[in-house]
């Protein structure tokens, strides 16, 4: 008999023994429906149990990402040592005439994932895609720009918190916040702060080095030989733009931009598309490489 149909079967049997054991109990109290809350509790933690306890049946998939992963999966990956848990933060938010409101997301897209792979023991969160971007009445910061969607900042904090607690309940022994957009930082580490506090052993860690663009654009300067010239005056820069085409091209508006004349940003060209994204991609392994670096860093303080 094939694994898979094995696997079925007992799930059948599992689903058979908790109706009986509902109705054994039932029958006890004197009829279905009269059990009491301890035993509706214990008949629940049974059912929990036995599910947990049986085999994936399909083989698992290559993925980093929660969300892609069925919940057989990602206790798997807890169980082979994947602890660590990566929860980007990226925003929505106005970013000039030529690049998507998803600007931050779509760099975390690929920077989440190349993290993950290179710590080899690490699953990404969802990205949380949106975050504080200025006040709402009277407007402010990006929200007086229309696209822009602005968490309050308590909010954005009771968020990444409760992220945080479901992410340790399910066995990640390490939580790791990073932020694409400099509204997010300070809010990542007052969460990080207040989880530690309630914590014993599982812990948070803010990562600011992930965020460090200066430092993105002084190894374009030095390594790559590429300097920007007179700033466009948009939201928007050649480091950013070409990690988003490494994502897709679309975000950074490529081919509307290529038949307007307007295929540069702050006097670079990205008229050549495989040249950009092959930029793109040293850039964002560079702030992967980085931020792995500073990630085992701090999982090695006490």
């Amino acid at each position: 008999m094939k694994k898979a149909t094995k696997i079925l079967m007992a799930m059948v049997i599992i689903a058979l023994v908790t109706g009986l054991t509902t109705h054994v109990l039932a029958y006890q109290r004197g009829g279905r429906g009269n059990m009491t809350p301890e035993q509706r509790a214990e008949r629940q933690r049974q059912a929990i149990e036995q599910m947990y306890a049986m085999e994936r049946p399909i083989e698992a998939l290559d993925s980093v990402w929660i969300e892609e992963l069925t919940w057989m999966e990602v206790r798997d990956a807890i169980a082979a040592g994947k602890t660590t848990a990566i929860v980007g933060t990226g925003g929505v938010e106005q970013n000039g005439p030529f690049l998507a409101t998803g600007k931050h997301n779509y760099v975390l897209q690929g920077a989440c994932e190349g993290i993950a792979r290179k710590l080899g023991n690490a699953l990404c969160a969802p990205i949380i895609k949106l975050v504080p971007e200025g006040s709402h009445n009277p407007k402010s910061g990006a929200m007086l720009y229309s696209g822009s969607i602005s968490l309050r900042q308590e909010t954005f904090e009771m968020v990444l918190e409760d992220v945080g607690e479901s992410l340790k309940q399910h066995g990640f022994e390490h939580i790791i916040f990073i932020g694409d957009s400099g509204g997010n930082q300070t809010g990542m580490g007052n969460a990080a702060t207040a989880l530690n506090e309630r914590w014993g052993e599982t812990r948070a860690h803010y990562v600011s080095e992930f965020y460090r663009y200066r430092d993105v654009f002084s190894y374009m300067e030095n390594e790559l030989g590429i300097v920007e010239g007179e700033n466009d005056g948009h939201h928007d820069d050649y480091v950013i733009t070409t990690i988003m085409m490494v994502t897709d091209p679309e975000t950074v508006r490529y081919q509307q931009r290529l038949d307007a004349g307007l295929a540069s940003i702050n006097g670079l060209s990205i008229k050549d598309k495989g040249k950009s994204i092959s930029i793109g991609k040293k850039l964002l392994q560079f702030r992967i490489d980085t931020t792995v670096k500073a990630i085992k860093e701090v999982m090695e303080r006490p």
